[in-house]
């Protein structure tokens, strides 16, 4: 019937290492070096080196004119082709890691003062949030509100933190206040906590950051959230569509930026996520080294591999020359 999804059964059979290594060689891949492609194989995985191949995978056209990416691969493309892309994303999301940690200990301290200059405890009141953090309606049984005050609890009760701890022993009848309980918030949850404050807690965080708009840092917290858990769970990120893509500023509006701020879906792409990210960090710790160790590690970007360009990570030419990256 019209509209329903036609489903398909897997039927690809068991592979052992050298039957995987064979199938990659049938279908175009050339393998210098058999018994190191055998030992990535076993040691990282098929279906994980996959993502790395994918781009180097032939274009087969349709009889109606569009095109399916087929299993053979493109001329020229060897296994060395994988496991540069391969090990090249690894150093890249360590250095994002680095660069995310650092901003989440930030925007953790700086959303403890904005709630603690109102008092203790007042992350426990739903007023000290805006409106629709609040509200819900049927079939939900409880607000946003309610779902994180209530895992923010859970966490205070069970957590094996050594402060954690250590405060229900002391202080058992009492309840954490915002400067040590936001210390068991994960990165969405704070990012959605500090989504939801009020314009004055929202300006006092904004200034912090040399005045960027908040609707921006918002922004770009929550697609840092994504990266993370990108990085966090060893996925490919070099080239992987952003999801909660980072919001531009407009021209003027965050200088540095200018460059990304009117090319077209510049931020469905890596490129402005590190761009964002230098950003914040200039302002957290004007500093640090950062940008220099990101600058060196896409300088080994493997460029001699055919049909791959940093461009398909976002770059622009000439990147690491813009004022952003000074």
């Amino acid at each position: 019937m019209g509209g329903l999804l036609t489903l398909m059964r897997y039927s690809k059979p068991y592979l052992t290492i050298p039957e995987q290594r064979e199938l990659l060689e049938r279908r175009g891949m050339t393998v210098a070096d058999p018994a190191k492609c055998e030992e990535y194989l076993r040691r990282i995985g098929y279906y994980r080196l996959s993502a790395y191949w994918f781009p180097f995978r032939q274009l087969s056209q349709n009889p109606e004119g569009t095109h399916t990416l087929a299993n053979n691969f493109k001329p020229g493309t060897t296994f060395k082709n994988a496991t540069d892309l391969y090990a090249f994303d690894k150093g890249l999301r360590l250095i994002v890691l680095d660069a995310i940690e650092r901003i989440e200990v930030s925007v953790r301290t700086e959303f403890a003062l904005a709630m603690g200059s109102i008092s203790p405890l007042a992350h426990r009141d739903r007023n000290n949030f805006n409106r629709r953090f609040s509200q819900f309606a049927p079939p939900r049984t409880q607000s946003m509100y309610q779902g994180w005050l209530q895992k923010l609890d859970e966490k205070a009760a069970n957590s094996n933190e050594e402060f954690a701890e250590h405060f229900r022993t002391k202080y058992a009848r009492e309840i954490m206040p915002i400067w040590i309980a936001v210390e068991l918030l994960d990165f969405s949850p704070l990012s959605i906590g500090l989504s939801q404050l009020k314009h004055q807690q929202q300006q006092a965080i904004a200034a912090s950051y040399g005045g960027i708009s908040f609707r921006l840092i918002q922004s770009w917290i929550r697609s840092l959230c994504n990266v993370r858990n990108i990085c966090a769970h060893h996925s490919r990120l070099w080239n992987k569509p952003v999801i909660n893509q980072p919001a531009i500023p407009r021209r003027g509006e965050a200088p540095d930026l200018d460059h990304i701020a009117t090319a077209p879906d510049t931020n469905k792409r890596v490129y402005a996520t590190l761009a964002v990210m230098r950003l914040l960090l200039k302002e957290i710790n004007p500093r640090t080294r950062w940008a220099t160790r990101l600058k060196g590690h896409v300088a080994t970007f493997p460029n001699d591999a055919p049909n791959i360009s940093l461009k398909d990570a976002g770059f622009p030419d000439n990147w690491h020359q813009l004022p952003l990256w000074s």
